[in-house]
């Protein structure tokens, strides 16, 4: 009887463990899926011109699954004593490919290549030359936008970039502005100029499998201030004349992402365009019907991170909307005199940090499994196209 009540007790306990063990391992993977979903949120930026399993960015794209990459040809935060991504057309298709090979998983490899100032692919290295926006649209001639834009999507598809932070859909109401008019980024101050040179961007990216990312909603062409260096408040010069644009494109469904500004915006919301849910939701979501894919503009510049610490931008932001969260890991070191500014160092473990936090926000409750689900349904669908 004694050995029947032991066999007995025997058996309960291994279905007990075996039960804990099944449960366990179910949590294990939900969170493991979890990580993954959030890594597809992240977008880096990364030293190096070449990648081995050694480097950081191949464990970040392997271990953590981030979404995407962002490419740079100057190292801001070692003042340019370090080497960043770009040297010549042949090494970057070559770490290009190699990014593409860590992980199943598409990789967006991303860039900003607007033309003229804003261009990471010199001449001097190899590459062509490209007008800015400004100076393409001076033409006034659209058969030259279409070769422009042509010439400019070819040579990034054959580079194996596969998105492009652009066009600049900014009108250039203050041609005074710093880092739009005064850099030539926006095609014009007239909408019949911006759209249809924009559109032509648009169509000719698009027949290489590149995806564009227009920029900066809800309109940075107003500003007097650099969003990159502090807080650029549009309240008294921005007009609704800066939707039209997005509004267009989204209108007739030929965008399937948009890149947030920074900009501070009384107008709309006491916060910043990108952490606002008034603006990213209500506005960009709800009453415009945009269904593609929300990118922040660099979380880490200093509209953002002389106000905000890391983990509160990142947790306003989602909740805002955003989908990827972009970190350029690549800021200017600040100047002497601005007692204001926060340092930024580069931090070779900034994705494993921004998808630990928000797995700490969804353990927390702060934010939903769902909302996690609706950014990671949008990112796949995107790449999907590729």
């Amino acid at each position: 009887m004694k050995r029947i009540i032991l066999s007995t007790f025997s058996i309960l306990v291994l279905l007990l463990l075996s039960c804990c063990n099944s449960k366990n391992t179910v949590e294990k993977k939900e969170n493991t899926e979890l990580k993954e979903k959030i890594g597809q949120m992240i977008m880096v930026g990364f030293r190096g011109t070449t990648v081995t399993p050694q480097d950081p960015i191949y464990k970040m794209i392997a271990e953590n699954n981030i979404g995407g990459v962002v490419l740079y040809s100057r190292d801001l935060p070692s003042k340019e004593t370090q080497k960043r991504n770009i040297t010549s057309p042949t090494q970057l298709k070559k770490l290009n490919s190699g990014l593409q090979a860590i992980d199943e998983t598409k990789l967006f490899i991303s860039i900003d290549e607007e033309g003229g100032f804003v261009t990471r692919l010199s001449k001097e290295d190899g590459f062509q030359y490209h007008k800015s926006h400004q100076k393409i649209a001076s033409l006034k001639n659209l058969d030259s936008t279409k070769l422009w834009a042509h010439n400019m999507a070819v040579e990034l598809a054959e580079l194996g970039i596969n998105m492009n932070f652009g066009p600049v859909l900014d009108v250039n109401v203050n041609p005074k502005n710093p880092i739009i008019g005064a850099r030539e980024r926006s095609f014009s101050d007239s909408l019949e100029i911006v759209i249809p040179n924009a559109d032509i961007f648009l169509k000719e990216h698009q027949k290489q499998k590149i995806v564009c990312v227009p920029k900066h909603f809800p309109g940075h062409g107003s500003s007097d201030k650099d969003s990159h260096k502090g807080l650029a408040d549009v309240t008294k010069t921005w007009t609704e004349k800066e939707l039209i644009p997005f509004k267009t494109f989204i209108a007739n469904k030929s965008i399937r992402t948009i890149m947030t500004s920074h900009v501070y915006n009384q107008n709309l919301d006491t916060l910043p365009s990108t952490l606002s849910y008034k603006i990213i939701n209500n506005l960009l979501r709800k009453k415009y019907e945009f269904e593609g894919v929300i990118i922040s503009d660099d979380m880490q510049m200093r509209a953002i991170s002389n106000f905000y610490d890391f983990e509160t931008s990142i947790e306003k932001a989602i909740i805002a909307g955003v989908d990827m969260l972009l970190f350029s890991n690549n800021a200017a070191p600040c100047p002497n005199n601005d007692l204001d500014c926060k340092k930024i160092p580069f931090d070779s473990e900034i994705a494993t940090k921004a998808i630990s936090h928000i797995l700490e926000l969804v353990e927390q409750g702060k934010i939903s499994e769902d909302r996690i689900n609706e950014s990671y349904k949008r990112i796949q669908h995107l790449k999907s196209s590729l």
